[in-house]
């Protein structure tokens, strides 16, 4: 809240002299961010002066202006000898700052950094503050020497440790750190040093009432190892004025140059994390230093070392932590802004994930993977199962469409996607435009009269709706708005793109009404049409909320396995099917069967060999009807009673070579009929007879499907 403003407005019947604290107090987390104690009228005027005499650590006497992102804040205390400084940077936490004062005994015109008393100040991984007493010797990383010395950027406690001074010698060291914050991507670090110090070898005396040339440099730094057990500086390696610079600077006289909060182009650094993809974040606890969020008292949740911070995740990436925190502290992720498992509290509560389970140690972490989707609110929190304000906010954004649903497939023309994703007993669904449109309608059906429609449309204000219809004619009178139970309603304009999106029951729950019968079965495929147009509203349809541009024929999708297919024309595999079981069935299969029934009284064997010639060529041709029946439908299907009274008669069918292959002979004298004989002769003919009964039936439902298939494309649009 810096440089914002608050406004407080007394309860009727109150006045200020009344009110000792004000305070600033957020119920929905439970939090005191901060209070003051308002002086009474009447009080005494060293009680004021007290209470004005009290600072924060960010209060100083003064301020200069170092560079465009570095300021250099000090106040002066003579008596005790020491000078606070504040160094206040728009710089990463990665990097150090440094300020100090040069060698008086080099000239202004011969100013340089060698000789230099300086303090480097920064942040650790762990995100704490600190400032060490450094000393330049050499435009150079800090090196140690294998004789014991150093040169370079180093710290006071390094230099001519053989004759005696030992590492973290006060003697040495004379930068204390006081305070250190990070806000908003700006560094602050307040430190007290001596204005004349016991270290004459390695501190410059600063003379409170003369001028003196101060230093300064802003660059990366690296955290201390096992082979440099010190904060290393490296290299600014920038232009003058903007990463490093000199200021004649006379500590005495009070300034005020700089107006305003100093501002950071950057400020998601250090408050904000973004979760990515199969990139774990890293849980763990630590003490609540800067009490960015509501604070807890005495610690929070750390993500990936940083404190409470802001987490953002995308609907439709899984995001994964991993959990490190402590068996005392299990993660979950909930709707409660408080945490420590509100329910426990009998506040209602949402827990999206994570259990008494998600804990762990840094040496067996419990990975807790959470995939946030289209379901989620756009506000949720991660916190500790067992105590209250640990975690802090996390902001759920909508990702890609192809990220938040399972499937997705392009409607006919390729002009409009359509994205799906089963859950449970629901359907989540959406839709969007591959041009700029007023309005996109998708429909459950074969055309649109006779559908189900679902329409996305945005408003003179802004607003995106989402209605369902039942249309039954070709005019705005036969668009019928329906009530069915939609939830999770979105809908905006991208560049004048439409995309619209809704969850919905796969089987409403009501009756008597014309949506009651809107099912969604997944197992059976689902006939999705859509359009398009440059306008629409709610209430009463017109001519201009007529579509401007529809989908030429429905695509038929299966939810289940995500598959999708256009519904064709009558395609001339279905013609050839159809006239080559007519060929068989109709002309070639009983005409053998007549010849063997009526020409036998012909002299010769003329009507067996019409009788086999005839059924072998009808045999043939019914193999290659089935083959290309085949074809159309990419596969053996029986759903259909055409399908499985046809099977019948082309098993009964093939089962008649291998009878006649199969036939006894007969006798000699041709009287006497061999019991065989007879057996072969009945089950021949009633086999024949049945084969043929059940084609005639599979010739007429095969009709009666062609008669279907033409009236749905005579109503398609």
């Amino acid at each position: 809240f810096a440089s914002e403003s608050l406004v407080f407005r007394l309860l009727p019947g109150l006045s200020w002299p009344l009110v000792p604290v004000l305070a600033a107090f957020d119920p929905l987390t439970s939090s005191l961010f901060g209070f003051v104690r308002l002086a009474a009228p009447n009080a005494t005027s060293d009680a004021k002066v007290a209470a004005s005499a009290t600072e924060e650590p960010t209060m100083f006497a003064s301020c200069a202006q170092l560079s465009p992102r570095l300021r250099v804040r000090w106040t002066l205390r003579e008596a005790a000898n020491a000078i606070d400084v504040g160094l206040e940077a728009a710089v990463g936490s990665e990097y150090y700052i440094a300020f100090g004062w040069a060698d008086p005994a080099r000239s202004a015109a011969n100013v340089s950094m060698i000789g230099a008393d300086v303090a480097v100040a920064g942040f650790t991984e762990e995100g704490l503050p600190f400032a060490d007493d450094y000393f330049v010797t050499k435009y150079s990383e800090c090196l140690l020497r294998g004789d014991g010395g150093a040169e370079g950027v180093c710290p006071d406690k390094f230099y001519d440790r053989r004759n005696g001074s030992a590492a973290g010698d006060a003697s040495v060291n004379n930068t204390r750190l006081v305070y250190g914050h990070r806000r908003d991507g700006v560094s602050f670090v307040r430190f007290s040093r001596p204005l004349a110090s016991p270290d004459k070898r390695y501190d410059v005396a600063v003379n409170s009432t003369r001028d003196m040339t101060v230093i300064w440099a802003i660059g990366l730094l690296r955290q201390p190892d096992l082979l440099r057990p010190y904060y290393l500086p490296l290299n600014h390696g920038a232009p003058s004025g903007t990463a490093y610079g000199f200021l004649t600077l006379n500590v005495s006289a009070a300034t005020n140059g700089c107006p305003g909060p100093l501002d950071a182009d950057d400020k998601e650094d250090q408050g904000r994390i973004t979760a990515e993809r199969q990139t774990p974040l890293v849980v763990t606890t630590g003490p609540a230093l800067h009490y960015p969020n509501p604070p807890n008292p005495e610690k929070v949740l750390y993500i990936n070392k940083k404190e409470a911070p802001l987490l953002k995740v995308e609907r439709g990436v899984p995001v994964t932590f991993s959990v490190e925190a402590g068996h005392d502290v299990p993660l979950y992720i909930t709707s409660d802004p408080v945490g420590g498992n509100a329910t426990a509290r009998n506040a209602s509560e949402v827990i999206y994930a994570g259990d008494p389970t998600a804990e762990g140690v840094p040496a067996t972490p419990t990975e807790l993977v959470w995939l946030p989707d289209r379901n989620t609110p756009d506000l949720v929190y991660y916190q500790s199962l067992y105590d209250p304000k640990m975690g802090w906010k996390i902001q759920v954004v909508d990702g890609g469409l192809s990220d938040m649903y399972n499937n997705s497939v392009l409607l006919d023309d390729q002009q409009v996607t359509f994205f799906w994703t089963l859950s449970g007993d629901s359907i989540n669904i959406a839709a969007r435009g591959e041009k700029k449109s007023g309005y996109i309608a998708i429909g459950f059906g074969g055309a649109m009269v006779n559908s189900y429609a679902y329409v996305g449309w945005v408003d003179g204000n802004g607003t995106g709706h989402v209605n369902s219809y039942w249309i039954d004619g070709k005019d705005g009178m036969s668009v019928h708005e329906t009530h069915e139970n939609l939830t999770y309603k979105r809908c905006r304009s991208e560049n004048g793109v439409i995309i619209f999106e809704f969850t919905r029951p796969l089987t409403p729950s009501c009756s008597g009404r014309v949506e009651c019968k809107n099912i969604i079965d997944p197992s059976t495929p689902l006939k999705v049409i859509w359009a398009m147009g440059s306008q629409w509203s709610s209430g009463r349809l017109s001519v201009k909320n007529m579509h401007s541009v529809t989908s030429n024929r429905p695509v038929r999708i299966l939810l289940l396995s995500g598959l999708a297919e256009a519904v064709e024309d009558l395609r001339p595999v279905l013609a050839v099917h159809g006239f080559m079981m007519f060929v068989a069935w109709g002309l070639l299969l009983p005409g053998g069967i007549v010849a063997a029934r009526y020409l036998k009284h012909v002299k010769g064997d003329l009507w067996f060999q019409a009788h086999t010639y005839l059924q072998y060529s009808g045999l043939s041709v019914m193999f290659m009807g089935v083959l290309f029946a085949v074809a159309e439908l990419r596969g053996f299907s029986f759903k259909s009673t055409h399908a499985k009274i046809g099977a019948i008669a082309f098993t009964f069918t093939c089962m008649q070579p291998v009878n006649a292959y199969l036939r006894p002979h007969r006798a000699e004298n041709e009287e006497i009929l061999s019991r065989n004989r007879i057996i072969w002769e009945y089950l021949h003919t009633y086999t024949g007879r049945t084969a043929l009964v059940a084609a005639v039936t599979a010739l007429f439902t095969g009709l009666q499907h062609l008669g279907h298939r033409l009236s749905e494309e005579e109503m398609a649009p």
